[in-house]
């Protein structure tokens, strides 16, 4: 067989093919791309994530800051119109939640006395890691003794983060705010 100009033996042929065979499939698997798309990613109309309040906003972050401190959340970020408050947890010995809540607040009508309160909450997972360190100590005057070091250190490690979802999570804390803005209403 004959290739541009060049005398091939049938097996040189063969492998000649081969190879191209295989370049091709090497080459396909290299430049695979796969897509991730968030999960349970939709842009809708439904409120889990924000109510209305008849407050400004500077009422409804306090509010806001005021429900989160009473759940044990330490406040992290404030301005008037921004909360942030963190909170761990630790379900069991080897793993450690921590809930980062931010709460943006906004002004609804054109004179700012109905506001738009905006919820999340991103829980981060954490898992306990340990590690060993040993080391041991030679002392040349008594020979080859050696002594052993050892000690273990532990860290958290980030295992996922995602943010809460659950309606009844934010039914629960826009409720508890709301509680705080009528205690203010009705105080003089």
């Amino acid at each position: 067989m004959r290739l541009g100009g060049v005398a091939l033996s049938a097996k040189s042929f063969l492998n000649l093919g081969l190879a191209s065979v295989l370049v091709g499939l090497l080459s396909a698997c290299g430049t695979s791309q796969t897509v991730h798309e968030p999960l349970q990613e939709t842009f809708d109309s439904s409120s889990t994530f924000s109510r209305g309040f008849d407050a400004t906003p500077a009422q409804t972050c306090e509010a806001a800051r005021r429900a989160l401190l009473s759940q044990g959340y330490i406040a992290t970020a404030r301005t008037q119109e921004l909360i942030e408050g963190r909170k761990n947890f630790q379900p069991n010995v080897d793993t450690n939640l921590e809930i980062n809540f931010r709460v943006v607040c906004v002004p609804q009508t054109s004179d700012g006395q109905v506001s738009l309160g905006f919820a999340t909450a991103l829980q981060d997972r954490y898992t306990l890691k340990k590690s060993a360190n040993s080391a041991s100590v030679g002392v040349s005057a008594l020979g080859s003794l050696s002594l052993p070091f050892s000690s273990s250190t532990d860290s958290l490690v980030k295992i996922g983060s995602e943010t809460i979802s659950r309606r009844s999570f934010y039914d629960s804390f826009f409720e508890l705010l709301e509680s705080y803005l009528k205690q203010d209403k009705e105080t003089p």
